[in-house]
């Protein structure tokens, strides 16, 4: 059993809840915009790291951070990107992939929209977690924390910063 936690689009901004809320995560996902690796080092100190660039991060982020990432974690196929869609409205080029790599939990950002949804064509979870800096038009900024056992995800949970600062 993992419990994961997952961010994006922080754009350089820390917030010491990340790790409050991240502290009992057995790893931690950044998908993208993170704006400074500063924020990849210090999420490290709490628990595991992997992180994808994003369309606005350039230097270490983008030396060190790779666009798209596929791996698994307790039989669960995982695909981790910045810019992928969503159910009904992938990204071009992404429907294939999701269905040739055989992906089971999707994780992107990019649109600092919440999205938690089930693609039953593809039987896959998609998560965006919606974004964890200031920078962008969101009113409120959210964390994800899931837990995967085995092929089964459960107990995700939307954590909601109050807003912006």
């Amino acid at each position: 059993m993992k419990k994961i936690g997952i961010l994006s689009d922080t754009h350089g901004y820390w917030d010491e809840r990340y790790a409050q809320h991240f502290a009992d995560c057995d790893e931690i996902w950044h998908a993208g915009d993170v704006g400074d690796y500063a924020i990849i080092e210090r999420l490290a100190q709490v628990a595991p790291v992997r992180a994808v660039a994003g369309n606005v991060d350039s230097g270490m982020v983008r030396r060190k951070c790779p666009e798209l990432s596929t791996f698994e974690v307790e039989g669960v196929k995982v695909l981790l990107t910045h810019i992928g869609g969503y159910p009904g409205r992938w990204a071009p080029g992404m429907k294939r992939l999701l269905r040739d790599e055989g992906v089971q939990l999707m994780v992107d950002g990019h649109s600092h929209i919440l999205k938690v949804m089930y693609d039953p064509e593809l039987r896959l979870l998609h998560i965006n977690p919606g974004a964890a800096g200031q920078q962008g038009w969101h009113k409120v900024r959210t964390l994800v924390r899931l837990v995967i056992d085995g092929t089964e995800m459960r107990d995700c949970e939307v954590i909601e910063l109050n807003g912006r600062l």
